[in-house]
């Protein structure tokens, strides 16, 4: 820093130095043209004036307009429209009406769903305080905090909001709650003292930052960056330069529908050359074109993969997973990595004394969580000396303790800070109560905890008359503290041994001590130190969540690689990951990576790392987006999941993000595909099932609608290669408003069911889905192929049958191709209704997987029928669908030839499962074969 820097008053954010927390308060005070006494009226002014308020501006709002016409931007709906308007133009009026009216309804469907876009810089905004108190003019006033500037003096107390970023240089026992940034579970303490320049966020114990929470203690400080040169300013930055990405399916679906487009235009335009080559009409030949584009867009795809997904939106919903965007129902299914948060998402954010350590024996406490229920424990049952130790012990951590626990409408909560809220609910566990102790020992003083002394004592009186010193703080402190008069302290070999034992379990350890004395109303000097006794250990921790433990396991053998990205220490991290599993003794997956090893590895060297490691400690912000990079450049489908301001940025990045909706953040709620209602792990392995479930259904709805398309389009080209012209118009099989017909309300209604069928056998032993995996892979392709030749076969059969039967009964060539097409067309609904059985698995037979196990299938077959009673029989749709009205006999034959088909499709799949057990059976070879 210079002294130019010094020299400028009128500074904006980005000029500003990002180390403060590393630069000692007198040159904070210098840089910033400010004092411990604080800005004048008039210098705010100024500094507002010039610099602007501190507030974190929205994002530009979404134009409806643009959304609207981007859903346009798709090949086939440029086929679509073209075929529209050259129908109308050609005077088919009510067919390129009925064309266009399909390309309106797709659009408002995928309008709606973009509308409900995130909204997350706009949550970030209303994060800062209202009110906030300064130093101004000598004095402190209460300001609207959007009017704070850098400079001012901050005025902090238990309870406020941090209305700005500031570098902290009066404290007294100050502890700020900052999981929103950090991830760490427990307040962080701070302390006037600079620290090391590349400290993570974390560890900036001299830094109070804007949006966290005071939870105990008071302080001063000058603010140093408001708006967006806060942190939270900052990942609002993030946030607005971060994109969203392509969803696996939207991925598939757009190079599949690239593939159709051109296989279309060059079809069409072959049809069109063939036309004209057979010296059909122009009119025709382009007719006949329009004809094969309408047919082969499977235009009721995007329908059915919309309600298709809102019926998984619903069932996940009922397993408390709420899906904000349609398209992570199918993500989840594809996901190859899930990157969690660890506080309040595998742990409960409930801090937990689980271990006690006196001279007279370990003890365990039963129970998690703030739920006062449970007991002491110890091996071979609780003997009189270590009962009475135990309850010293936690009686003295009451009394040196200032949290309460109340009961919330039968859930219990605590008022304080969290870490003193757990010695409570443990001394509860005791059958201590806090008020009684309270009231039978009133405090007459106190020492507030402060992160340089690293203890607390308070002095209460007792009901004998006499003087009580309670202390509570870090064990190799409170240890000293009751050293005898030559130095020694004899407890502090026992409270370091039992230390290093409680840390590896992951948990934070508090050493407590008292003394009786004399006399004593204050706690001046050193004197109430004389008396101390080392009463021994608390270790408490953030407990898992049983249910996230089988959860994550449940991930892993579905081939779901788990990694846990927490802003908390290594140790923690550390010891949490191995209660999970997370570890494995192959390269780097035992090792714990920091968040300055992310920030200082390269990006090639980051995806190796990435790929490696599964437990990540002391992230900041742009690490997690680093790291989702990182992976997602290795070919991973990201999920990310996290509750805090400071996951925003990584669950926009991921291709699904994950937030927990109670204890989130709305930042993170609005940046996410998928919100948790219970913030429960284990709703996320339901979740990924739900999706693979939903995937699975979608290849079935896909399995289906696909050679209907297919189908039709070879009755075209059929006709135009070898039908005539028969007064002065190609005579076709099938007319364009017809394929409609079939593609939309006949289609629909039929693939509809598949979205209702159960998981298949062994879905969560599957490995994901590879990214570049195509939708349609030789088993789809081959059955395309096979059922629409079927189809075709039948229907140009038929309609060719009919034709010339009503020609020789006399019938006119007008009516006797409009009976035809009837037939045709009847015959290829008949076919879907009998396919449809089929698709309910794509390599097992009906019997195999239930008859009755998905009642909708018939529903659905019922609905289909009646619609094309009504085709065939309602004058309305006769003259709109250029249809006519049948005699009974004319269904037996299409009946039989959609019957006909089954037997082969049969044989078919057990052709593909024939093939699927021998590949198996080779690589079970080979492995035994391969050497060890």
């Amino acid at each position: 820093m210079t002294s130019d820097e010094s020299a400028r008053p009128g500074m904006t954010a980005g000029d500003l130095p990002l180390s403060w927390h590393a630069v000692a308060v007198a040159e904070v005070f210098g840089t910033l043209n400010s004092s411990e006494a604080g800005l004048s009226s008039d210098e705010a002014k100024s500094r507002l004036s010039a610099n602007g308020p501190n507030l974190i501006e929205r994002g530009p709002r979404r134009n409806a307009l643009k959304i609207l016409l981007r859903q346009l931007l798709d090949p086939l709906v440029y086929v679509l429209i073209a075929a529209g308007l050259i129908a109308v133009l050609m005077g088919k009026v009510t067919d390129g009406l009925v064309v266009l009216a399909v390309v309106v309804i797709n659009t408002l469907v995928g309008f709606v769903q973009e509308m409900r876009a995130s909204k997350a810089i706009e949550s970030l905004s209303r994060m800062m305080p209202q009110q906030a108190t300064v130093a101004r003019d000598g004095d402190a006033t209460a300001v609207p905090a959007h009017e704070i500037v850098t400079g001012d003096v901050l005025l902090l107390q238990p309870g406020d909001q941090v209305s700005a970023d500031v570098r902290l240089f009066e404290v007294s026992g100050l502890q700020v709650e900052e999981a929103m940034l950090t991830g760490e579970s427990v307040p962080a303490g701070k302390h006037e003292a600079p620290v090391e320049a590349d400290a993570v966020l974390g560890d900036r114990r001299s830094m109070a930052f804007g949006g966290t929470l005071v939870v105990a203690g008071t302080a001063k400080g000058v603010v140093t960056g408001t708006g967006a040169g806060t942190e939270l300013g900052r990942i609002s930055q993030l946030l607005s330069e971060t994109s969203g990405l392509e969803t696996p399916l939207t991925r598939r679906l757009g190079r599949l529908a690239r593939a159709i487009t051109i296989g279309i235009v060059i079809v069409a335009a072959l049809i069109f050359v063939i036309g004209l080559l057979r010296e059909y009409p122009m009119l025709d030949s382009a007719l006949a074109a329009i004809t094969l584009a309408v047919a082969s867009i499977p235009e009721g795809l995007p329908a059915v993969i919309t309600i298709a997904s809102s019926i998984g939106v619903r069932r996940m919903a009922r397993r408390q997973a709420i899906i904000r965007h349609l398209p992570a129902v199918e993500t989840l299914g594809s996901t190859t990595v899930i990157c969690t948060d660890k506080t309040g998402t595998l742990t409960r954010n409930e801090m937990t004394v689980e271990a006690l350590r006196t001279q007279a024996g370990a003890l365990e406490l039963t129970g998690t969580g703030y739920a006062p229920e449970g007991e002491l424990c110890a091996d071979g049952g609780l003997t009189p000396r270590a009962s009475a130790a135990a309850t010293e012990l936690l009686r003295t951590a009451v009394l040196c303790n200032d949290a309460t626990l109340e009961n919330d409408e039968g859930r219990w909560k605590i008022v304080g800070d969290p870490t003193e809220g757990a010695l409570i609910v443990a001394a509860r566990k005791a059958q201590l109560d806090e008020d009684t102790l309270r009231a039978a020992h009133p405090r007459l003083d106190e020492i507030p905890f402060d992160s340089e002394r690293q203890y607390m004592v308070t002095l209460h009186a007792t009901p004998e008359g006499g003087q009580l010193v309670c202390v509570k703080g870090a064990p190799e402190v409170v240890a000293r503290l009751c050293s005898t008069t030559d130095g020694q302290s004899p407890q502090l070999d026992l409270a370091q041994e039992a230390v290093h034992a409680l840390a590896e379990r992951g948990m934070r350890v508090l050493g407590v001590a008292s003394g009786l004395a004399a006399d004593m109303t204050r706690l001046e000097g050193a004197a109430w130190r004389h008396e101390l006794r080392f009463l021994g250990l608390v270790g408490m921790v953030d407990p898992p969540r049983d249910e996230a433990i089988d959860a994550v396991r449940a991930c892993q053998r579905a081939g779901v690689v788990v990694k846990m990205v927490t802003g908390d220490h290594p140790a923690t991290a550390r010891a949490i990951g191995t209660l999970f599993g997370l570890f494995d003794d192959e390269g780097g997956g035992a090792q714990v990576v920091t968040g300055r090893q992310i920030e200082t590895t390269s990006d090639d060297d980051l995806i190796a790392l990435a790929r490696d490691a599964h437990v990540f400690a002391r992230v900041a912000p742009e690490h997690k987006l680093r790291l989702v990079k990182a992976l997602q450049a290795d070919g991973q489908v990201v999920a990310m999941t996290g509750d805090g301001v400071n996951d925003a940025p990584a669950l926009k990045r991921a291709e699904i993000g994950v937030a927990m909706g109670v204890s989130g953040t709305a930042v993170a709620r609005e940046a996410a595909d998928m919100v948790l209602a219970d913030d429960n792990f284990a709703s996320i392995s339901a979740a990924v099932e739900e999706g693979r479930r939903v995937y699975d259904n979608l290849l079935k709805s896909l399995a289906f609608i696909l050679p209907t398309s297919l189908g039709q389009a070879m009755i075209i080209l059929v006709a135009v290669l070898f039908f005539p012209i028969v007064d002065g118009r190609l005579l076709m099989p099938i007319e364009p408003v017809q394929i409609l017909w079939v593609n939309l309300v006949v289609a629909i209604a039929l693939a509809l069911p598949l979205a209702f069928e159960a998981r298949e056998p062994g879905l969560m032993e599957r490995p994901p889905r590879s990214p570049d995996e195509p939708l349609l892979g030789p088993l789809l392709i081959f059955r395309t192929f096979l059922v629409g030749s079927l189809m075709t076969a039948g229907a140009v059969g038929l309609f060719l049958y009919e034709y010339h039967a009503d020609l020789s009964a006399g019938i006119s060539p007008e009516l006797a191709r409009s009976e035809s097409q009837t037939v045709a067309v009847t015959t290829i609904i008949l076919f879907q209704c009998a396919y449809l059985l089929n698709c309910r698995s794509l390599t097992e037979g009906a019997l195999r997987i239930g008859l009755f196990s998905n009642p909708y299938v018939y529903l659905g077959i019922a609905a289909t029928l009646v619609l094309q009673l009504c085709f065939v029989y309602a004058p309305p749709l006769n003259t709109l669908f250029h249809t006519h009205p049948l005699d009974v006999s004319d269904w037996i034959s299409p009946t039989l030839v959609a019957l006909a088909g089954l037997p082969l499709l049969a044989l078919e799949k057990r052709f593909w499962r024939w093939r699927k057990a021998g590949r198996e059976a080779a690589q079970v070879s080979a492995g035994r074969a391969a050497p060890p």
